[in-house]
């Protein structure tokens, strides 16, 4: 009888494996683009509520709090609800901050709205994940995970072209009227292709709870350490508000060791930091996040300020690599299936390095089409770096330990990305007057630039030697 249900469970799944994908690669393309699609249009948010350039960066900074907190309990929540319920009131709550920040009469409200669209919007990615996990043979996992891939990869990119161009054309209220839309469409969409099915029938521990201090203490580290981060890009390293939240974040980091140690039933079961493999994935999610976010954020920022292009040009210099994602991450799917996932993460990291050094050696203050081309090199990294890594987290777990691990895994994604901004922007904010770069090969005016994506190289060379630790492509503690 078990054998016949599996049996049939694998043929519904493949009938609607299609639909499934859909849903997935649309609500991922939609979550990257509201993420980026407001940078082109900071300075008019900012001259509409006659606000400071640095009030104005709460905008991005906010949602980014929120979605590295948020990531983790969701993936903790998946463990508990239904994923097809839980799918939709996020995607629900997604549409509800975008119709609360097109109607925003001031900048804390706007600001209110974007953190109330990344407590919906941080569920897209790891329930993706847990969904193809769950729904999808080992076989057809990987090649999943890329679509998924190339469509966070293409709206990475289009995210500040749709911003400057539809910003331009009819205002910046326009594109959270165009996000609320397509919030509810997937919200919808979201009860017709998740399927109805009850999270984690057995568990090792008989009755499931939720751990909320646990939850709430790992909150507290990830929040007060992007807080911290970002109060050190606009206050400077040594603020006193940068320093207190990084210390904040500490003493709650310890406690939440100390909780994760002592709780019946855990937020993270500890087990989990004893697993290498999963470790080493979390730890080269963290940097080479960093590295592609803080590329992706500032080269854009270069381009405006050193070259003098319009925020909707320098936007077009991401096109590329954002190209090169939609292409290469479903081929690398089904390569992965003969080589395997440690390869193509080790080749990623080779190349997402040197294009860091490609753009601190001969990118900065250069012609825009020698920046896009390193860019670029960052993109098709990214697609051989995003699947792969996430497949050897899931693989390297075992069923019931999916939901709390994918939730930490992509929340380190988020985390990285929120750093890579916030610490390469403290660091051009403490370099913006020096007159040399560390690069002896560059004597221009944009000193500042070439130290900084020397930085992301060295975050780079960290998740390089976390890889080379050794990766599984296949998790044998998977059950």
């Amino acid at each position: 009888m078990k054998s016949a249900n599996n049996s049939n469970r694998r043929l519904r799944a493949q009938a609607s494996t299609p639909w499934l994908l859909t849903l997935l690669s649309l609500s991922s393309l939609l979550a990257a683009i509201t993420v980026d699609m407001v940078n082109p249009v900071l300075a008019w948010i900012g001259d509409s509520f006659h606000s400071s350039k640095t009030e104005a960066s709460w905008v991005v900074s906010g949602i980014a709090i929120v979605l590295a907190i948020g990531v983790p309990l969701y993936g903790r929540l998946s463990d508990l609800v239904n994923l097809r319920k839980l799918f939709a009131f996020a995607a629900s709550v997604l549409a509800l901050g975008s119709l609360l920040c097109a109607l925003a009469p001031n900048l804390p409200l706007l600001v209110f709205g974007r953190m109330v669209q990344g407590a919906g919007m941080s569920a897209i990615p790891v329930l993706s994940v847990i969904a193809i996990s769950n729904e999808l043979a080992e076989g057809r996992r990987i090649a999943a995970l890329g679509i998924v891939a190339g469509s966070i990869g293409v709206g990475t990119a289009f995210g500040p072209v749709m911003g400057g161009v539809i910003g331009q054309a009819w205002g910046w209220p326009a594109l959270f009227w165009i996000t609320f839309v397509l919030s509810l469409l997937i919200a919808a969409g979201s009860l017709a292709a998740l399927p109805d099915r009850k999270p984690n029938p057995e568990h090792p521990h008989g009755r499931r709870s939720f751990d909320w201090i646990g939850g709430a203490l790992l909150g507290l580290t990830v929040g007060l350490s992007l807080f911290g981060v970002t109060q050190a890009e606009t206050a400077g390293l040594g603020a006193f508000s940068s320093v207190g939240c990084l210390t904040g974040a500490l003493v709650a980091a310890l406690l939440f060791i100390w909780r994760i140690r002592t709780a019946a039933q855990p937020f993270v079961p500890p087990i989990l930091f004893r697993n290498r493999t999963y470790v080493r994935a979390v730890v080269i999610a963290f940097f080479a996040m960093f590295a592609y976010f803080a590329l992706i954020v500032y080269v854009p920022v270069m381009l405006v300020e050193v070259n003098g292009l319009a925020p909707g040009e320098a936007g077009l210099a991401l096109l590329p690599g954002g190209a090169a994602v939609a292409l290469l991450a479903p081929w690398v799917g089904r390569v992965s299936d003969r080589t395997g996932t440690a390869p193509l993460i080790l080749t990623g990291l080779i190349v997402m390095g040197l294009s860091a050094l490609w753009l601190f050696a001969f990118g900065t203050g250069a012609s825009p089409m020698r920046v896009a081309f390193g860019v670029t090199g960052a993109g098709i990294a990214f697609s051989f770096i995003n699947s792969p890594l996430s497949h050897a987290a899931v693989g390297a777990l075992r069923q019931e330990q999916v939901g709390a691990g994918m939730g930490i895994f992509q929340g380190a994604l988020y985390l990285g990305a929120g750093s890579g901004a916030g610490i390469v922007g403290a660091l051009l904010h403490a370099l913006q007057h020096a007159a040399d770069s560390l690069n002896p090969l560059y004597h221009g005016d944009a000193a500042a630039y070439a130290d900084a994506f020397l930085a992301t190289a060295c975050s780079v060379l960290i998740a390089l030697i976390a890889a080379a630790c050794g990766l599984r492509d296949r998790g044998s503690s998977r059950g």
